[in-house]
């Protein structure tokens, strides 16, 4: 257990270090933009006396490491800066935006593991049958499918041709109408969701099959064990060590095509807020946005980092 405690405490300890990385990055990146913040603040009609006061009052003509420094006392207060002419704060817009995000990604994910692995442990057990011939060549053509492409497509043949499911319109409360919000986000999870499933149906079968090949199946069976029950609590159990780390590498694809699928789907999350943040020159919608996105990314494989750790005995013992 205390070697458990230790490497949970490694993780932990890491997470400062990359969040701060992060917000480096954000910020200096973000520094190489040509956008005046005190025209948009001001308008176009401001006049240069009037820009150069705005930017003396917001640290903008201080040296960059002044204005990191400034930024991070910011971050820690909860101020992400403002954007529009009305200065609007981007905490609330990011506030309102981000857990419409975590829903589809996490919509997604559940749906991308079940499938994942129904498919593997079916293409495992049946290993070199038809099941399995079929389950590579789906796993093989859900790879080859670009996540918007297939948007597309699910819009086409359910919203247009079947009038299934909404592919627009407004996203009710989860809490206050279930079936509607699961209506209007069934379609942008499972476009998010099929890359993943041929990926990690791979991933759930390869592993599926070393352990059906370990001594230990072969003996407990030998021994009069019924197939399935060794599976169902010994196999299953050692198989899925392996597909959840490459799931935690695959969370961040499904935040990241979140961003992308969400402007297709005309939801109201960091997708389309990113995107106003763009067309509308808005360098700090645009750097508060990544930042959010970037550290969900962080700390989503840092659990699952931990889930890991908890789920491997033999990393117990390091």
């Amino acid at each position: 257990m205390s070697n458990v405690l230790r490497l949970i405490g490694r993780r932990l300890l890491q997470l400062p270090v990359m969040i701060l990385g992060i917000t480096f990055l954000v910020f200096f990146v973000m520094s190489f933009s040509k956008i005046d913040p005190a025209m948009i603040a001001l308008g176009e009609g401001a006049s240069p006396a009037e820009r150069a006061a705005y930017r003396a009052a917001h640290g903008l003509d201080q040296p960059l490491w002044t204005q990191y420094l400034r930024y991070l006392g910011d971050l820690l207060h909860g101020n992400m800066g403002t954007y529009s002419a009305r200065q609007l704060p981007v905490g609330d817009a990011v506030a309102t935006a981000f857990p419409i995000t975590m829903q589809l990604t996490f919509l997604g994910l559940i749906i991308a593991v079940i499938f994942a692995a129904l498919l593997g442990v079916v293409a495992a057990l049946y290993r070199d049958g038809w099941p399995d011939q079929v389950i590579r060549i789906l796993s093989m053509a859900s790879l080859s499918m670009p996540s918007f492409w297939l948007a597309i497509l699910l819009i086409q043949v359910f919203t247009l041709q079947l009038h299934l499911v909404p592919a627009s319109g407004d996203l009710p409360g989860i809490f206050e109408d279930p079936a509607g919000w699961f209506s209007r986000m069934i379609l942008p999870a499972i476009a998010l969701a099929v890359p993943v499933i041929g990926q990690l149906s791979r991933v759930v079968r390869t592993a599926m099959v070393e352990e059906l090949d370990r001594d230990y199946v072969r003996t407990a069976i030998g021994g009069g064990v019924p197939r399935g029950v060794v599976v169902a609590r010994n196999v299953l159990r050692n198989a899925l060590i392996t597909p959840i780390t490459v799931l935690g590498l695959r969370v961040g694809y499904l935040i990241g095509g979140a961003v992308v699928i969400e402007v297709i789907f005309a939801l109201p999350g960091m997708g389309t807020l990113i995107l106003n943040g763009i067309t509308n020159n808005e360098p700090n919608l645009v750097q508060g946005v990544t930042l959010v996105v970037a550290l969900a990314f962080v700390v989503i494989n840092i659990v699952v980092d931990l889930l890991y750790v908890l789920l491997n005995p033999r990393i117990r013992s390091v």
